[in-house]
């Protein structure tokens, strides 16, 4: 008898409807399982028969063949368990055959008949939702994680007995309950809040415009100078996400890290280790999985001692910073993933972290600075639309003023109203922050007075900087001018923006 179960596959962050097809008839007792399966989904066999011993039912001793569909397509991981079991019930006539026509399944199995957690359930469930599926039958950790999807009921399903008795309808499942749209991304407390920094008014300046425009921020300075802990305070003054971002964002770290926590509210911060591979960073790997740049969509990627990267590693990061998206191809498998994040990179000024201080002598020799700073590529350069300097905070700085620093949740309140005015200009045109104006209409949205034309020409010259250097001048005047309430870039905005490209002259002449 032949029966048919829905289930999901994923490939990257992209789910897909699939079929499990089971057949059980007279001959050989066997079981075989076609469609393209790994080791993990041949291995169901044995977990599917004994946790159906286990839970009290009859494993047929008959021909037992499962079809995985579409069989052209790879199928990964443990979480057919659960729908080939129910499968086998309905085919060996120990479920009614009905009542899993319009039910999706998704659940991997252990030996004593419990439910376990799937991987990446949240794409597999809006892709069922897209093929008009209305509900589900999922462990009960992913159906709280899958609750604010929305259009699909979901019932957790904690092991197979309970799952059979639903679906003969001995046993009654409380839906999974949804959160109302308003509750979908609830603001946390930033992990790091601005008033505890101390001094550094200028690199709070300029970490203020990063976020207000989506810019990305070079912090180079000596050590312990408070670079790392600055670049931590970025997410908690970068807007909120709305609805969609954070969906997005969830969906992403649903596949990469199995979180477990419904929408999330705080905006990614990722800090990869400088010995990350450039497969780790972009992506790749089996199966073509997401890299850090992904895992940063929607907010930060941070490079912390830029200069110890690997040279292969950081050169492919010039891709994703200038599309926003990755493409990661292998033997067996090719995705596009989103990447549109906001770098923010720190570094020493050479080996020893003390040149250009005014407290600590430098032990490095001319010759080992400029090889020190010349592991950082020219054209990388050029995509880091601002340069900052720091030193070490002096004493007096330390031991006064404690409670007058400025806390993350008044900048974000400033950093907000400028994105509000960058919204409602840009809404429609397919992109939305200063930092991401096409080069095409750069002219159309940065009006600029003629003193403004003139200074910037005069910086062209004499800081000698690139076309794309010019673009991100410009982007970042647009922010000053925004961050002022004013619709025409000034002088001052270009002179503001252009000293942020003076440190570029100063250390890689």
């Amino acid at each position: 008898m032949l029966s048919k179960v829905i289930s999901c596959g994923r490939l990257g962050i992209e789910g897909y409807l699939m079929r499990v097809e089971v057949d059980v008839r007279e001959g050989l007792p066997m079981m075989d399982v076609v469609g393209l399966p790994d080791a993990a989904v041949r291995e169901s066999r044995e977990r599917v028969r004994t946790a159906m011993k286990n839970s009290g039912y009859v494993f047929p001793v008959s021909q037992i063949t499962v079809n995985l569909a579409p069989a052209d397509i790879k199928k990964e991981g443990p979480w057919y368990d659960l729908p080939i079991a129910l499968g086998i019930l309905a085919a060996s006539k120990q479920l009614p055959m009905e009542s899993l026509t319009d039910a999706l399944v998704l659940g991997a199995l252990s030996l004593d008949g419990s439910v376990g957690a799937v991987t990446g359930a949240m794409p597999m469930l809006l892709a069922a939702r897209r093929q008009g599926v209305k509900r589900a039958l999922l462990p009960a950790e992913n159906a709280r994680e899958c609750a604010c999807l929305g259009g699909v009921a979901l019932y957790p399903i904690a092991n197979l007995a309970e799952a059979v008795g639903f679906l003969r309808g001995e046993k009654q499942l409380e839906c999974a309950v949804q959160p109302a749209p308003s509750e979908g991304a609830p603001e946390e407390e930033p992990t790091v809040d601005l008033a505890n920094v101390r001094g550094q008014y200028a690199a709070r300046r300029a970490l203020e415009i990063a976020a207000s425009g989506g810019h990305n921020l070079l912090l180079i300075g000596t050590a312990g100078s408070g670079k790392t802990m600055l670049a931590r305070c970025l997410p908690g003054i970068l807007p909120r996400m709305t609805e969609e971002e954070a969906m997005e964002t969830t969906v992403i770290h649903s596949v990469t890290d199995g979180f477990r926590g419904g929408l999330m509210a705080q905006r990614p911060f990722s800090a990869p280790h400088h010995t990350a591979s450039a497969a780790a960073l972009i992506g790749g790997g089996r199966g073509a999985m997401p890299g850090e740049v992904t895992k940063a969509h929607n907010g930060v990627l941070f490079l912390d001692e830029l200069p110890e990267y690997p040279r292969s590693v950081l050169e492919a990061l010039r891709q994703p910073l200038e599309d926003g998206v990755v493409t990661v191809a292998r033997a067996n498998a090719r995705c596009v993933y989103p990447a549109n994040f906001q770098l923010v990179c720190a570094m020493n000024p050479c080996p020893c972290g003390n040149y250009g201080s005014r407290t600590q002598a430098c032990r490095c020799a001319p010759h080992e600075v400029q090889r020190y700073l010349g592991r950082i590529s020219g054209p990388l350069l050029d995509r880091i639309d601002m340069v900052v300097e720091m030193d070490a905070v002096p004493p007096e700085e330390v031991f006064s003023g404690g409670g007058a620093q400025e806390s993350s949740r008044t900048v974000r309140a400033r950093v907000e109203a400028a994105r509000a005015v960058q919204n409602a200009r840009y809404r429609g045109m397919g992109f939305y922050c200063n930092a991401r104006i096409p080069a095409k209409r750069l002219e159309e949205m940065c009006p600029m007075t003629q003193e403004a034309r003139e200074l910037l020409a005069l910086c062209m010259k004499n800081l000698h900087l690139s076309m794309r250097a010019y673009t991100r001048v410009m982007r970042i005047s647009r922010t000053l001018a925004d961050m002022e309430g004013k619709d025409i870039i000034e002088g001052e905005h270009i002179a503001e923006a252009a000293s942020y490209r003076g440190a570029n002259e100063k250390y890689w002449k």
